[in-house]
């Protein structure tokens, strides 16, 4: 039924495009030119983009260079089809006495260059539908990069600014004194030079910075984006001379790609919190493997909707009948739709997810079987999930993310508890105990950190401010009110006072390294002032108490300088023994 359809379709005047190409050798000719010269310009236009390519501004300035090498190829096709149409129109191709007499009907010459028309305005539909994206992505780049400088103003410079953020702005004390610290204490440190860099870095207990910074010249933005461009060209040479991690010289026009452009270099950097980015330190086609499996932008797919658009256009110009035409196709595309069911629900859930961001690359979720691990990959069909020790590698739809219930330990969340639970002996006093599970809580705060020596627990205030060095972040994107660790007496068990010591840290991941060293600190801090930790008692107990309460008494001196120091009524910071 559907081939009946499709046979019975019109097609306009495209049915006399072949009489006429008959009706003369020499239109014959001109067409056969009209080919050569179009894969010659296509031939030509392969090895303008591929020197293109090869050129340092294809690097520096990367939207220039796509513009540049997407509007080339259809200004010559456009000239070489407007020439051709000139000449048919000022020649006699076409045999007058056999023109047609009807006045709705075109003549040879009419039709032949409406056929040139047609091409030139493909060329032109193609041109713009590959144009816009460029503009777009432009303007997109051009949001992060503003995006880029608020956070180079929030960070206070990058590491490798050379102390560009001081050359742009100058930091003022401010009037008043902040309202946890003491008059005398901000009074001192306003009068010195050093007290002056201490109250730059310091931050409230609610982790806001004081002060306010003035600009010293006209346009901070402009001098942060020209120590950029700065860095990027210092980052192309050490690419190109050597003068990198491998000392390999890399190639401009290699392919796959071992130098990032510029705007792929800023997105690596702001990945990696703005670090400088190290020559050869990822292999070549490393950002184009990044995208493998990433379906197509709005951006990406416009250029075929607006050539689709062009090319209908085009079509109903010639007379076809579009209703027709989309009728006898409708059963096709019906089948097909049918044929394809699971990988479009797959596909739209991975739009769903990307747009909705309920995952991305990096959380820790458990699935409504129970494994819990990290979201390795996202593609359109199916989403990778590995496991949190790398046992395994699970497999899922990536449909069922969307439509089962996932358990995201990550999404917008900057504070998981670290736990720990403990059992001491009936004859310490609770009280000494409290206050001694919260110093090794307070130590743990301030001395457990990861490699780049960024603590891991969240708290009010980073304890670098207090030896005035910038704060490692641990004190950013606090969103609920915490401060001290979490000291709680949970019950009286059969052997031991049940106590729990929680910390909250910055990420999932975090938790466990910090549990680790807690129960280390723990294990120092309970040998050090006797804190029991009693075997289990499933007999009578047949022991001397008295001697044993006389034992530990004897720590109750130093037990109690511990609660005075950090029980529960004590305020202000502590500081260890």
């Amino acid at each position: 039924m559907v081939e009946e359809e499709v046979t019975g379709i019109s097609v306009g005047e495209f049915e006399t495009i072949p009489q006429l190409l008959a009706s003369s050798e020499s239109l014959q000719l001109t067409f056969v030119l009209l080919v050569i010269g179009l894969v010659i310009i296509g031939i030509i236009y392969q090895k303008f983009s591929h020197w293109v390519k090869s050129q340092k501004f294809n690097y520096t300035r990367p939207h220039i260079s796509r513009f540049v090498r997407k509007a080339i190829l259809p200004f010559f096709a456009i000239a070489l089809v407007s020439s051709i149409n000139v000449y048919i129109q000022t020649t006699e191709l076409f045999d007058v006495e056999n023109l047609a007499l009807d006045i709705d009907v075109l003549d040879p010459a009419e039709k032949f260059a409406k056929i040139l028309n047609s091409i030139n305005i493909l060329v032109i539909g193609w041109t713009i539908s590959h144009l816009v994206p460029i503009a777009l992505t432009k303007r997109d780049k051009s949001i992060l990069e503003r995006e880029d400088y608020e956070k180079w103003k929030d960070m206070r410079g990058f590491s490798d600014d050379d102390d560009l953020f001081s050359k742009c702005f100058k930091w003022s004390p401010p009037q008043t004194t902040p309202y946890d610290m003491k008059d005398d204490e901000f009074q001192k440190h306003i009068q010195t030079k050093d007290g002056l860099k201490f109250l730059e870095k310091y931050h409230t207990s609610r982790g806001l910075p004081i002060g306010s910074y003035d600009k010293l010249g006209d346009d901070p933005f402009e001098e942060w984006k020209k120590s950029e461009r700065l860095k990027y060209e210092k980052y192309y040479k050490n690419c190109i001379t050597g003068q990198n991690q491998t000392g390999q010289k890399l190639s401009p026009s290699a392919v796959p790609d071992e130098i990032f452009p510029i705007d792929i270099w800023r997105e690596q950097k702001r990945q990696n919190n703005y670090e400088p980015l190290i020559p050869s330190s990822r292999p070549p086609g490393y950002a184009k493997k990044l995208k493998e499996g990433v379906p197509k932008s709005a951006k990406q797919v416009l250029p075929i909707g607006i050539f689709v658009v062009t090319l209908l256009s085009v079509i109903t110009w010639w007379g076809v009948d579009l209703v027709v035409l989309a009728t006898a196709t409708g059963g096709m595309a019906l089948g097909i739709g049918l044929a394809l069911k699971e990988t479009m629900e797959n596909y739209f859930a991975y739009i769903m997810i990307k747009k909705d961001k309920v995952i991305k690359e990096g959380d820790r979720i458990t699935l409504p079987s129970g494994y819990n691990g990290l979201v390795y990959k996202i593609t359109p069909r199916v989403t990778y999930i590995r496991h949190g020790l790398n046992e395994s590698l699970a497999i899922i739809p990536t449909k069922q993310i969307v439509s089962e219930e996932i358990i995201n330990f990550t999404k917008e969340f900057k504070l998981v508890p670290a736990l720990i639970e403990v059992g001491v002996s009936y004859l310490n006093n609770p009280v000494q105990v409290e206050a001694i599970l919260m110093k090794i809580g307070k130590r743990a705060m301030k001395e457990v950190k990861d490699a780049q020596g960024n603590h891991l627990a969240r708290q009010k205030k980073c304890p670098y401010l207090e030896e005035h060095k910038p704060s490692c972040g641990c004190d950013k994107e606090i969103h609920v009110d915490i401060g001290d660790p979490v000291v709680r007496f949970n019950n009286f068990n059969d052997s031991a006072l049940d106590f729990a010591l929680r910390v909250f840290v910055r990420d999932y991941g975090s938790q466990f390294k910090m549990k680790s060293v807690m129960r280390m600190i723990m294990y120092e801090e309970f040998k050090k002032y006797d804190i029991r930790i009693p075997w289990p008692i499933r007999t009578i107990y047949q022991g001397d108490e008295i001697r044993e309460a006389e034992e530990i008494g004897k720590f109750d001196e130093v037990r109690n300088k511990v609660v005075r120091k950090y029980g529960k009524e004590t305020e202000g910071s502590a500081e260890e023994d």
